[in-house]
C-alpha cells in the first residue's frame, strides 16, 4: 500500500436485494466530536482526503459517500447465542453504510456500531458507550500488531448523549464507530435463508459470496460445498491467530463469525494475563463455553451450524467432507502462527509441535506474563542474550524452560533484522491486558485526558511495525 489508490465505490450487497437488509435512518446526535481517525486506512480505501466537515458528515451524519450505497441497511441475520438459536437478531445498533475497493480490488466493508435504532434493536437503545468505543480501537489496533485478520477501526465520533447502561456507572459517555471489515456477512446470515427455508434466497447468497469473496471458486461443480470449504481454512486461520496472540473473543456466537475469516465485533474481549486454558473474557460467560482453550471448538461448532445452513443447497457428504477439513487445517495453522510469532521457520518434523507443547508447559509453570514472553523470545536464538539479561532474565530456568529453550534453538531465526528496531530496543514489550485498558479509559472518564489512549495507539504502532507480521496483507483467500 505504498501508493494510495483512488477512492473506488462499489456498493454490492443491496444488489441481492430487499429481503436480505432494511433501509434505515441513522440516529440524529447532538454532537460531533472526533476522537478517532484511522488515517493509515483511510488512505487505503482512498478516504484520506477528507476534510473534517466532510468526515463528520460522512461519518457521524452518514451521508452517502459519492457513488456508493443511497442509504444505510441494517443487515438480516439469525445466529445461535451461546448456542441457543434466536431468530429475532439482526444489525440492531449498527448498518452497512458504504462497500468499496482497496488497492488491491478487494471488496470491503463501512458498517457502523451505536448508530441508532434498527427494526431488529428490539427493546435497546441503538447506541455505543464511548467506552465501548475505546475498548474496540484497542483490540483491532492490537491485535492487527500481533498478526491477527481484523477488522479495523475506521472513525469515532463522540456523540454527546447520557447513556444508561448497567454493567458501568450510568449516565456514560456516548459514541458511533465505523468499522472497516472485508466482510459483514455471518454464519447467522445463511442460518437466517435456511430457518425460512428459502432455497433461492440461500443460493443467491452462495453465488454472492463466491463473486465477491472467493472468485476462484466460479467453476466449482458444488458451489456450496466449495465456499464452505474456503470458509473452513479462513476460520481455521482465524482461531489459531486468536491462540498465538493470547486472544479471548468472548462471544463466539454465530452471528460474530463471518464468511472471510476476519475478527470482528469486540465487546467483553480480553488479552492473556498468563497462560490459563479456562480463562474467560464475559461476566456471563459462566460455563466457560468461549474460554481461551475452547475458542477452535466454539470456531469449528459455528462452522458445522453453517454446513447445516448450506444443506438446504447442497449435498450433504460433500459439506462434511469440507467440514472434515478444519482439524488439519487447524493444526497447521496454529504451528504457522505461533512459529511467526516466536519469529522463528518450521523445521517441518515433529519439532515444531513439539517445541509449541513444551512453550505451553513453560508457560503454564512459571505463570509469567504471555505477551512479555513472546516478546523476549521474538527470533529465537537471535534474542537469547537480549532475554537473558532483560528484567525477566533470572526467571528463564528451570526444567520447563530448558526443554522449551532446547527445542526453540533448533529453529533458525526468521528475518532477524527485525531486532533491529526500536521496538526491541525497549525492555518491556506492549500489553493490552484488562488493567492497562481500564487505566486509560479513567484517564478519559475522570479528566478527559486522552494522551494516555494516544500513546498507547502510538506503542501499538510501534508493535506492529517491530514485529512486522503483515495482518494488514491481503491474503486469506484461495
Amino acid at each position: 500500500m505504498s501508493q494510495n489508490p483512488p477512492y473506488t465505490p462499489d456498493p454490492r450487497f443491496m444488489a441481492l436485494g430487499p429481503d436480505f437488509a432494511d433501509p434505515v435512518a441513522p440516529a440524529a446526535f447532538p454532537k460531533a466530536i472526533e476522537r478517532f481517525w484511522n488515517g493509515r486506512w483511510a488512505a487505503a480505501v482512498g478516504l484520506d482526503t477528507l476534510d473534517e466537515a466532510a468526515r463528520i458528515a460522512h461519518f457521524q451524519r452518514f451521508e452517502a459517500l459519492p457513488d456508493n450505497q443511497p442509504e444505510p441497511l441494517a443487515m438480516r441475520y439469525h445466529g445461535h447465542q451461546f448456542r441457543s438459536y434466536n431468530p429475532q437478531i439482526g444489525d440492531g445498533r449498527g448498518f452497512l453504510f458504504a462497500q468499496l475497493r482497496d488497492g488491491q480490488g478487494r471488496l470491503l466493508d463501512l458498517a457502523t456500531k451505536g448508530s441508532g435504532q434498527t427494526p431488529w434493536s428490539r427493546t435497546a437503545d441503538g447506541r455505543l458507550t464511548l467506552k465501548g468505543a475505546v475498548r474496540e480501537i484497542l483490540a483491532a489496533q492490537m491485535l492487527e500488531a500481533l498478526g491477527v485478520y481484523t477488522s479495523k477501526i475506521f472513525a469515532v465520533f463522540e456523540t454527546g448523549e447520557p447513556l444508561q447502561r448497567h454493567d458501568e456507572p450510568s449516565p456514560t459517555r456516548s459514541a458511533v464507530m465505523t468499522r472497516l471489515g472485508h466482510s459483514h456477512m455471518r454464519f447467522g446470515t445463511f442460518q437466517r435463508q435456511a430457518f425460512e427455508q428459502s432455497p433461492e434466497r440461500m443460493t443467491a447468497l452462495v453465488d454472492h459470496a463466491i463473486a465477491q469473496y472467493y472468485p476462484a471458486l466460479e467453476t466449482a461443480e458444488d458451489r456450496p460445498a466449495a465456499l464452505l470449504g474456503a470458509v473452513v481454512a479462513a476460520n481455521a486461520r482465524l482461531a489459531a491467530s486468536w491462540m498465538a496472540a493470547g486472544f479471548v473473543h468472548g462471544v463466539l456466537n454465530t452471528d460474530n463469525l463471518n464468511l472471510t475469516g476476519e475478527s470482528f465485533d469486540y465487546g467483553p474481549w480480553r488479552f492473556l494475563p498468563h497462560y490459563d486454558p479456562g480463562f474467560t473474557a464475559a461476566y456471563f460467560d459462566e460455563s466457560g463455553l468461549y474460554a481461551y482453550a475452547r475458542q477452535p471448538e466454539a470456531v469449528f461448532w459455528g462452522l458445522q451450524q453453517l454446513a447445516g445452513a448450506l444443506s438446504l443447497v447442497g449435498e450433504r457428504a460433500p459439506l462434511e467432507a469440507a467440514l472434515n477439513t478444519f482439524p488439519p487445517l487447524y493444526r497447521q495453522a496454529l504451528l504457522d502462527a505461533f512459529l511467526a510469532r516466536f519469529g522463528v521457520a518450521s523445521r517441518g518434523d515433529d519439532n515444531d509441535e513439539a517445541m509449541l507443547r513444551a512453550f505451553l508447559a513453560f508457560m503454564l509453570a512459571s505463570q509469567l506474563p504471555w505477551e512479555a514472553v513472546m516478546f523476549d523470545w521474538f527470533c529465537g536464538s537471535a534474542s537469547a542474550e537480549r532475554a537473558l539479561r532483560g528484567p525477566r532474565g533470572s526467571v528463564y530456568a528451570g526444567e520447563a524452560f530448558d526443554a522449551w529453550q532446547e527445542l526453540l534453538m533448533q529453529h533458525a531465526p526468521v528475518r532477524a533484522e527485525r531486532l533491529d528496531h526500536a521496538l526491541f530496543q525497549r525492555s518491556e514489550p506492549v500489553a493490552m491486558t484488562i488493567d492497562v485498558v481500564e487505566a486509560i479509559w479513567a484517564r478519559i472518564a475522570e479528566e478527559d485526558d486522552w494522551s494516555a489512549l494516544e500513546t498507547a495507539l502510538a506503542d501499538i504502532a510501534l508493535t506492529r511495525q517491530g514485529f512486522d507480521l503483515g495482518a494488514d496483507r491481503i491474503g486469506f483467500l484461495p
